[in-house]
C-alpha cells in the first residue's frame, strides 16, 4: 500500500470521527433547544385587539413561565384573574403595588408623579382616552393596561373594585417574550419604565435557545454531508488516453 493511500485512509478516519462528533454534538443542541423551549416557555393565542399595535388579535406568543413576583413594570404579562372572567389574558403591567397611577399630564400616563414615555401605544390615539384618576396600587398587586388604551378591557374597568382594578401577583402565569406568529420576534423593551426604582425586566432565554436549535441544524446537516462530499473526493480521476503518434 503506497504512503498516498495510507495518508488519505487516515484522513477519511479522522474526517468521519469529526463528521460524527458534528453530528451528535448538533442533535443534542437541536433536541436540547426544544426541549428547554417546552420547559421555560408556554404558547398563549391572543384573542382581541386590546395589545395592537403591539400584539394583534389571533397572535400566537410565548410567555416564559415565571413567578408573580418577579413581575416588573412595562413588562407583557398573562394572567387569570376570576373577576377578569377566569380566562387567561395578556396585558401590560403599568404599576406595582404602593405605585400613584395617574393619566394625565401632558398626554402622558403618570406613575408616582414621574410621565411615562409609551411609544408601543398606537399612533396618533390619545392616552388620555383612559380617564385615570389618581389611584394607588395595593401592596402585592398589579395595575394592568392595554396598548390600545381606547378599547381595552383592563384596569380602568374595575377601578371602583376594592382593589382599585388592581391583580394580584399570583395570578400571573407568564411574562410575554415574543410574537411568534406571525413571526414579529422579541417584543421591544418598555424604556420609558427604566427610570422607576427596580428598572424593567430583562429578555428571558429566548434567543439563546434559538442560537441553540439554529446552531444544532447547522452541525448535523454539515456532519451528515461529509460523508458523501469526502467520497466523491477521494473518488480517482480518470486521465485521458494520450494520441498514438505514428
Amino acid at each position: 500500500m503506497s504512503r498516498t493511500r495510507r495518508t488519505d485512509e487516515g484522513h477519511g478516519q479522522v474526517g468521519s470521527a469529526l463528521s460524527g462528533i458534528a453530528v451528535a454534538l448538533g442533535c443534542v443542541l437541536f433536541l436540547g433547544g426544544f426541549v428547554w423551549g417546552a420547559i421555560v416557555y408556554q404558547p398563549y393565542t391572543v384573542p382581541t385587539e386590546s395589545m395592537t399595535p403591539t400584539i394583534g388579535a389571533g397572535d400566537r406568543v410565548l410567555a416564559q413561565r415565571i413567578d408573580g413576583s418577579e413581575v416588573k413594570r412595562g413588562d407583557v404579562v398573562v394572567f387569570q384573574e376570576a373577576s377578569w372572567g377566569d380566562m387567561p389574558m395578556v396585558k401590560r403591567v403599568v404599576g406595582i403595588g404602593g405605585d400613584k397611577v395617574a393619566c394625565c399630564t401632558d398626554g402622558k400616563l403618570t406613575i408616582n408623579g414621574q410621565k411615562i414615555a409609551e411609544p408601543y401605544l398606537p399612533a396618533g390615539k390619545s392616552v388620555s382616552l383612559t380617564g385615570i384618576k389618581t389611584t394607588t396600587v395595593p401592596e402585592g398587586r398589579l395595575f394592568m393596561l392595554g396598548d390600545e388604551r381606547s378599547g381595552s378591557l383592563d384596569s380602568t374597568v374595575h377601578l371602583q373594585d376594592a382593589d382599585h382594578g388592581s391583580v394580584e401577583r399570583g395570578a400571573v402565569r407568564g411574562r410575554v417574550d415574543a410574537v411568534a406568529w406571525p413571526m414579529d420576534g422579541m417584543l421591544a423593551k418598555p424604556t420609558g419604565f427604566e427610570a422607576l426604582p427596580g428598572g424593567i425586566s430583562q429578555p428571558g432565554p429566548l434567543k439563546l435557545m434559538l442560537t441553540a436549535v439554529v446552531a444544532g441544524a447547522v452541525l448535523v446537516l454539515a456532519g451528515a454531508a461529509y460523508g458523501p462530499i469526502a467520497k466523491r473526493s477521494r473518488r480517482p480521476r480518470t486521465r485521458a488516453a494520450e494520441p498514438v503518434r505514428a
